[in-house]
């Protein structure tokens, strides 16, 4: 992470009840070729680290005899919990609350382990050298994000595209030019690299694979409203006493663009790289 950021407590707070109806999806198809590629059979134990309201765990289920869900955010995890209940899985995961670095807590063995978008967030060399003492000796990391250099071109699409320029240009209007994080700044943004501390920490490969997108998708006002406040440099409380005007220009930007209060966007495509455990 950045040169005198620390992580705290508030970095995603209020956000949980805006992450499922405001983040996009991963494309279709993920736990199909994790299935493959892992050679997946319903048994075995996965642990999702920063998992949010469960998002990737809960897709995931059906490949896994347990899953464990492990984040911070208390609000996040009684979103996968609620979640986990309305798709009838609640007796096979399991939601702990803890940061990465504060593992293995006991938790045993497992067969994968999966990051979402969130080992950027981490002590990363910690939480790797940690998660690979944590697999089986057959056992692979997985990295999953949104796929990076992507054109999604909303040409011939029945709605204006979100415009996010001018919702970024907002957001700095009344936060500030440098981009917030909890209390605190991260002014060149988060840490990449991952690749080179999870080969430092000992894991094999990675064997890059890629789950296609491009499926038209319809996002309402409220939606693109939900996935602005689903973000850490834009969530809720960072505004305080001006959230609610700046909800209301938030609203005026996207009426202007579609008075329909419709947009269209194409699902993004998903990126996987597997790291195996490697040999010892």
């Amino acid at each position: 992470m950045g040169a005198g950021w620390q992580w705290d407590e508030t970095l995603f707070s209020g956000t949980a009840a805006f992450y499922r109806r405001g983040r996009l999806p991963y494309a279709p198809g993920l736990a199909d070729v994790l299935a493959r590629v892992l050679d997946l059979d319903g048994r075995g134990r996965l642990i999702d680290l920063g998992c949010g309201p469960g998002t990737v765990a809960l897709s995931l289920a059906g490949l896994f005899g347990e899953v464990v869900g492990v984040d911070p955010d208390a609000e996040m995890l009684a979103e996968a919990a609620s979640e986990a209940a309305r798709r009838k899985v609640t007796g096979k995961v399991r939601w702990v609350r803890a940061r990465a670095e504060e593992l293995p807590a006991g938790l045993g063995d497992f067969t994968v382990a999966t990051l979402a978008q969130s080992f950027h967030w981490m002590d990363r060399e910690r939480v790797a050298a940690t998660v690979r003492g944590m697999l089986r000796t057959d056992g692979a990391l997985v990295h999953v994000s949104d796929l990076k250099g992507e054109s999604r071109t909303t040409d011939g699409l029945p709605h204006p595209p979100v415009p996010h320029a001018a919702i970024d240009a907002l957001v700095r209007r009344y936060l500030g030019p440098v981009r917030r994080a909890g209390r605190g700044l991260l002014p060149r943004g988060t840490a990449a690299g991952e690749a080179a501390v999870l080969a430092g920490a000992g894991f094999a490969g990675p064997y890059r694979h890629v789950v296609p997108g491009g499926q038209a998708m319809v996002r309402t006002e409220d939606d693109v409203v939900a996935g602005v406040f689903s973000m850490s440099f834009s969530a809720p409380h960072l505004f305080g006493a001006r959230l609610a005007l700046f909800e209301a220009d938030l609203r005026r930007v996207l009426r202007e663009v579609a008075p329909s209060g419709r947009f269209s966007v194409r699902q993004p495509g998903t990126e996987v790289f597997v790291w195996p455990r490697g040999a010892d």
